[in-house]
């Protein structure tokens, strides 16, 4: 029996997906709502939680960790890619590239960047052994064997 309509090979990337969809409307919301370093702050931080779920969307596979060290380590390098005055020059024609490379260095955003990808992590961690404890109480429930339990 399917359980859902999305293909088997889309399954992987839907959660991640859906979860960048309501990152992005996380921070387009904290901007409208709250104001000053808070929501300075906070964008960023979704800013951050934003590459780490595009990092599963387009691997799948990719362990939790190594997809929060990508994401700190593009936001980053984003951020010091404003010292080149290119991302200022590019968002004053496209708020897209606003919005995308940020205008100004500002090293007090770099805490805040890995703050939102430990929070990927976190969250990935939450979700998949929520997954694998309800996979565990289906194979238990329907008879079917399952690994000797370490006692730990």
């Amino acid at each position: 029996m399917q359980r859902t309509a999305v293909p088997t090979g889309l399954r992987p990337r839907a959660a991640p997906a859906v979860a960048a969809v309501l990152t992005v409307a996380a921070g387009l919301s904290v901007r409208s709502v709250l104001g000053g370093d808070l929501a300075k702050y906070a964008g960023d931080a979704l800013y951050a939680l934003l590459i780490f779920w595009l990092v599963l969307v387009v691997a799948p596979r990719t362990r939790g960790w190594v997809a929060a060290l990508v994401a700190f380590g593009v936001s980053v390098a984003v951020e010091l890619f404003q010292l080149t005055g290119v991302p200022a020059e590019l968002g004053a024609h496209s708020t897209l590239a606003r919005l995308v490379l940020g205008t100004t260095f500002n090293t007090p955003d770099l805490p805040f960047y890995a703050v939102g990808a430990a929070l990927g992590w976190a969250l990935h961690r939450t979700a998949r052994a929520a997954r694998a404890g309800r996979s565990l109480a289906r194979r238990r429930a329907s008879g079917r064997r399952t690994a000797p339990s370490s006692g730990v």
